[in-house]
């Protein structure tokens, strides 16, 4: 079954890695890609980190490797090479390079492409961007 776009009109997002290695070993983020019409959006530095986690989390949760592998690759997810969005990174360092460096590449993407952020990590709030955690994500998709 899947539903229509979010009521507030939200049709894509930028997914950070800890929202999308949720989903991957079966948590509410999953709801995400099964039950919506939302596409799912990362930039080539997140799908990397979560390909490098992946044994982890399959080991956390007692899965099988290659189920949670399969899992990753079965994710609709629209991957963004750098150079696609690196116009936008210098503005997404003033915003965010203090408090985590390491999602200043995922805020470029966002900026660039004017979608909101699907993340769990609260350093998103005052990034000028609209922001969801997985909870209030679905339950503006009214999941």
């Amino acid at each position: 079954m899947t539903s229509k776009p979010g009521r507030r009109g939200v049709e894509r997002v930028a997914a950070n890695s800890n929202v999308i290695l949720s989903a991957v070993v079966g948590k509410a983020a999953l709801k995400v890609f099964t039950r919506t019409a939302v596409k799912v959006i990362a930039p080539s530095q997140v799908l990397d980190e979560i390909r490098e986690y992946l044994p982890e989390m399959a080991a956390l949760y007692e899965l099988a490797a290659e189920a949670v592998e399969g899992q990753f690759r079965l994710l609709a997810i629209e991957e963004y090479e750098r150079r696609q969005f690196e116009d936008a990174l210098p503005e997404a360092a003033r915003r965010l390079g203090r408090r985590d460096p390491e999602d200043v590449e995922l805020l470029a993407l966002a900026l660039k492409l004017n979608v909101p952020i699907w993340s769990n990590d609260s350093d998103f709030r005052d990034s000028g961007v609209e922001w969801y955690t997985t909870a209030r994500l679905l339950k503006n998709l009214g999941i």
